[in-house]
């Protein structure tokens, strides 16, 4: 429910307004009178995320922001969020985003590239046969607007889009979706859609202009038992939907290449 710990919407918005500021678990917590523990609790029972993980999760999308908006260096864009050392910056960023600062930053011509190369496709097939039912995680995806586009959808180790997907794949249309082969663990399912003819930036940063969904429930595969049949919506952006940090031109390129040899 939305509206499950509402008092929480109150400290996502009180983060939003102060990114750029310290933001210490304390600082959190007093905003609406809780006991660190207590506040932590709920927060990460709201969100998914533990607190301090979730402003580093903003704070890194700032840092996307500040590199296609500005002509900031590398350097002083770390600094703008709070990161002192470039090192640790770029580190961080590279294994949450899935390029460097740099490579991200230069990136949007080939998004574009990457975007029309996916609307030219005549076939999709990006499947393999499934040697056990019960390492497959499937279901049906649907959107509560109309658009046409590309779904990206996979399955992640934490409930936030960050880093590549342990499985991941593209659709060309809601419908029916399947991982075969999946190993037993713990998964997160995230999908979010890219309308055709989208400026590349937007893409890049992916806010308002994108649909989202995401599972805050862990999916759970184990080999001696079936995974439920999943069905999730997407849906507008919400005020405590995690950022979506993966380079979504990244995933893009992944697929192509995957799909190219089955076209040929």
């Amino acid at each position: 429910m939305t509206d499950r710990y509402a008092e929480i919407d109150e400290v996502i918005a009180y983060i939003h307004n102060n990114i750029y500021e310290p933001l210490p678990l304390s600082t959190l917590a007093n905003y609406i009178g809780y006991s660190p523990y207590h506040f932590s609790r709920i927060f990460k029972d709201r969100i998914g995320l533990p607190p301090l993980y979730y402003v580093s999760s903003l704070r890194l999308e700032k840092a996307k922001d500040l590199l296609l908006h500005t002509h900031l260096s590398i350097r002083d864009i770390a600094m703008e969020i709070g990161q002192q050392s470039l090192g640790t910056f770029t580190t961080r960023f590279t294994e949450r985003v899935g390029v460097t600062p740099s490579q991200f930053r230069n990136s949007k011509e080939e998004a574009d590239e990457h975007l029309s190369s996916l609307q030219k496709l005549n076939s999709w097939r990006d499947s393999i046969p499934v040697e056990n039912p019960n390492l497959t995680v499937e279901g049906t995806i649907e959107a509560m607007a109309p658009f046409q586009g590309v779904i990206l959808i996979g399955l992640f180790a934490k409930p936030i889009p960050e880093g590549l997907p342990l499985y991941g794949t593209l659709l060309p249309s809601v419908g029916s979706f399947r991982f075969g082969d999946v190993s037993p663990g713990t998964y997160y399912l995230m999908a979010t859609s890219v309308p055709w003819g989208m400026q590349a930036v937007d893409f890049l940063l992916p806010k308002s202009t994108t649909l989202r969904t995401r599972s805050k429930e862990p999916i759970i595969v184990t080999p001696n038992a079936k995974t439920p049949h999943l069905h999730v919506t997407l849906h507008v952006p919400r005020l405590d939907d995690p950022p979506i940090l993966i380079s979504l031109p990244l995933l893009m390129n992944h697929f192509l290449k995957r799909v190219a040899p089955m076209i040929r």
